[in-house]
């Protein structure tokens, strides 16, 4: 067995004859328990946040999304829509027309967008899963407006008259004359998250382009379902070479890029924060090895009379100082994995009486946390163990 470990795991195990010394030993242990155990829960609970966050745009947004390059619509022909139908990997595919437009309904008003969508819609997206009241069902007279909608004007399902107010393409004014409007009674009413819910009245596709005096070709945006085992880079670039130069693809992530940078960059700003305070919680790990060394003096005299070298020596508390913080890693990482657990399976913790805090379990977590209490007790024992030299030993 290598000298120095044996040494540094009877130091471990055995107690100082000094009562103040184990006392610091058993706080340094607690104080890596206790940090390692914090670090993991607040990663882990970032996890969760960041899944129940992005599990709105996932239901809304599509895996790809075709945009125009410039402007606010594109055309796609009847050949471009065969094409996309024999792509490897495309499970299907949705036309969408979207607009600013004014809605009022009894004298009151709202500003939103109306997305004129096709059969395929609920195929590419989640969006009949978030129906609150009502039903899913878009055509010539009925759409599906979000909640913050129908609080707003006081609709009611099946009952309000919505009326829609659309700019004539190429008027610049807001007289009568320059505007197109179109009825829909709502058939339903969708939640997802605030913003959306106040933003969005689905309709019928055709009506949509009716109503903004497009054409039966111009859309504002194709959604596209990849297959589960699909290559998305792949699968965009052919989506894109089909659809020419005037249109880009963009993936889930791309759409929500801002969403997804504020979220890794409090994950990260969160993560330096624990780490730096287990940073100066690992202190304890150098005065207490060094008050290990000042108890241990004589024994370390009797080792280096007997041949053992400073170099030897150091080590011995080295190993000790990575036993106990890996030792304290573990033991963090395995109660803040069972406090996971209950959370993900009894659900003690709750945002409202209705919502348990959202929290995530994952693997990659457990390696960041060990990694990183690793590491900065490999630091603190070499800065510990260096304190010991030959003039120390000698008096």
């Amino acid at each position: 067995m290598n000298f120095p470990f044996y040494i540094a795991k009877r130091y471990v195990r055995s107690k100082s004859s000094q009562n103040a010394i184990n006392i610091i030993n058993l706080i340094t242990f607690l104080v890596i328990v206790i940090g390692s155990a914090a670090l993991f829960i607040v990663l882990s609970g970032f996890a969760g946040l960041k899944g129940f966050s992005l599990q709105f745009s996932n239901t809304f947004d599509p895996d790809l999304k075709a945009l125009p390059r410039t402007g606010k619509f594109f055309s796609i022909t009847d050949e471009q829509e065969e094409k996309l139908d024999a792509v490897a990997g495309l499970v299907s595919y949705t036309k969408e027309l979207e607009e600013k437009v004014y809605l009022k309904y009894q004298g009151k008003s709202h500003i939103a967008f109306i997305k004129g969508v096709d059969t395929n819609y609920n195929q590419v997206t989640g969006m009949d899963s978030t129906i609150l009241y009502g039903t899913w069902r878009v055509n010539e007279r009925q759409a599906v407006a979000g909640i913050g909608v129908v609080n707003t004007l006081g609709l009611s399902v099946n009952q309000s008259a919505l009326v829609v107010l659309a700019l004539k393409p190429g008027k610049g004014s807001l007289s009568p004359q320059d505007l197109k409007t179109k009825p829909y009674f709502i058939s339903g009413v969708f939640g997802i998250e605030e913003n959306l819910d106040k933003k969005y009245v689905f309709a019928d596709l055709p009506s949509v382009q009716n109503l903004l005096d497009k054409k039966g070709n111009q859309v504002s945006g194709i959604g596209i379902k990849a297959a589960s085992d699909s290559n998305v880079e792949e699968l965009k670039n052919k989506i894109a070479d089909i659809l020419g130069e005037n249109v880009v693809v963009r993936d889930r992530r791309e759409l929500n890029s801002t969403l997804y940078r504020m979220l890794n960059t409090e994950n990260l700003a969160t993560y330096l924060i624990f780490t730096l305070v287990l940073i100066i919680a690992l202190f304890n790990v150098v005065g207490a090895i060094i008050m290990m060394v000042l108890d241990k003096q004589q024994n370390l005299k009797t080792l280096y009379n007997l041949g053992t070298t400073v170099a030897k020596l150091r080590s011995i508390f080295f190993a000790q100082g990575f036993l106990v913080t890996g030792l304290g890693g573990f033991i963090g990482v395995l109660i803040g994995s069972l406090l996971i657990w209950s959370q993900l399976a009894f659900e003690w913790l709750k945002i409202t009486p209705t919502l348990p805090y959202p929290v995530e379990y994952q693997w990659l977590n457990v390696l960041i946390v060990l990694a990183t209490i690793m590491i900065l007790g490999i630091i603190a024992s070499k800065i510990a163990s260096s304190r010991i030299n030959k003039k120390l030993i000698e008096s």
